[in-house]
């Protein structure tokens, strides 16, 4: 019987919080472009959540990254639009 290997899981849940739901809504549309198909994400009240799954820490600490990086590109755009 040939054993199975079985890849490590690695998970994250984020959070984002904002001062409305509509500031939360606005980040979810900018980031949801780069995000398809890669991790989950939803809008609660003035929350924006991701729930980010991978099997490659490499690819996995991309992601993250990445996702932090345009989310901060969000931020400014916010605090100019106050």
């Amino acid at each position: 019987m040939a054993s199975e290997i079985k890849l490590m899981q690695i998970k994250a849940h984020i959070t984002f919080e904002y001062g409305s739901g509509k500031q939360a809504r606005i980040a979810l549309k900018s980031l949801n472009p780069d995000n398809m198909g890669l991790i989950n994400s939803n809008v609660v009240k003035n929350k924006l959540i991701y729930d980010i799954k991978g099997d490659s820490i490499k690819t996995f600490l991309a992601t993250v990254d990445d996702l932090l990086f345009c989310e901060m590109m969000v931020e400014k755009v916010l605090e100019i639009e106050k």
